[in-house]
């Protein structure tokens, strides 16, 4: 029974295929957190009295660090488009720089600005800045969704269906604990990789794949937990470890439908990636337009 688990456990990790790093995951998160709280506080302190003098020292200095922090966003594009640049050390980390700054950069702006919009060109520099922000982390979340790292490797619709793969003596071992489990399984594969049809239907996939995946492993795993009892009823064996097999059986369904949804999502994230730029480019100009402006103005008047 042991191998039954061992064979469930990592029936949709192939070898050579890894998880994508958590720690970088666990990071990410805790930064993000760490910017909300920052952000949070600022305002409701804020709320009562201005925290700084936005054009004498601190305040004017937190400025300068976070227009200086945007500034250096544009590093990150001319690394993966200068060969030059290449000596300059891996593209992941510029990535990880870049995603940094874009975050750090706002929130000091904020508390440049007391979380208070002045004049006409002070409101337009710090809703770019906060435009750009918010579109950089939409960026970022469709960036991991088409890359298997942080080096720019895109992930292919062949490499991930090797994740999805069932071998012979997988299916075997399935068949004799839960019967009619992988024509369940292979039934949704078939509907979810189907071709859909139309702009429309490709990029609302992911919406809809959210909701139905989810739905389907919660009947599935209520199937697979159902049937085990049933043949824990029949032979002692199964009893003695009907718990172990419930857990393997379940975390095997749970990793193949989400590696069967990654594929399926694949080319709705290709496109709104691509649209995503058309968006996001436009918004990085409009934000240097505006600081531009915004310099001008405080040290012309």
């Amino acid at each position: 029974m042991a191998a039954v688990e061992t064979e469930l456990r990592y029936a949709t990790r192939p070898a050579g295929v890894g998880r994508a790093r958590p720690p970088v995951g666990r990071a990410a998160l805790a930064g993000y957190a760490f910017a909300a709280l920052a952000v949070s506080l600022g305002w409701i302190v804020t709320r009562e009295r201005a925290l700084v003098d936005p054009l004498d020292g601190l305040g004017y200095w937190l400025g300068v660090a976070g227009a200086t922090l945007m500034a250096t966003l544009l590093l990150y594009p001319l690394r993966k488009r200068l060969r030059w640049m290449r000596v300059l050390g891996p593209t992941k980390h510029w990535f990880r720089m870049h995603m940094i700054f874009g975050v750090a950069g706002p929130v000091l702006i904020l508390y440049h600005c007391n979380f208070t919009p002045g004049s006409i060109n002070d409101t337009v520099a710090l809703a770019c800045t906060l435009l750009v922000a918010g579109s950089g982390l939409v960026g970022r979340y469709l960036y991991m969704k088409i890359h298997v790292d942080l080096d720019g490797h895109r992930a292919t619709l062949r490499e991930l269906s090797e994740r999805t793969q069932i071998t012979a003596a997988q299916s075997s071992e399935i068949r004799a604990l839960v019967p009619n489990l992988l024509e369940r399984i292979t039934t949704y594969d078939e509907l979810v990789l189907a071709q859909h049809e139309g702009g429309f239907a490709t990029l609302a996939l992911p919406f809809k794949l959210a909701i139905a995946t989810r739905w389907r492993a919660f009947t599935l795993r209520r199937f697979a937990r159902t049937t085990l009892r049933k043949q824990a009823r029949k032979s002692a064996v199964v009893a003695a470890q009907r718990r172990r097999l419930e857990v393997a059986t379940c975390r095997f369904i749970d990793d193949h439908l989400r590696h069967v949804r990654r594929v399926a999502e694949l080319r709705s994230y290709e496109r709104l990636f691509s649209l995503w730029h058309v968006f996001h480019l436009p918004f990085f100009f409009m934000l240097v337009i505006a600081a531009l402006i915004h310099v001008l103005a405080v040290h012309m008047y």
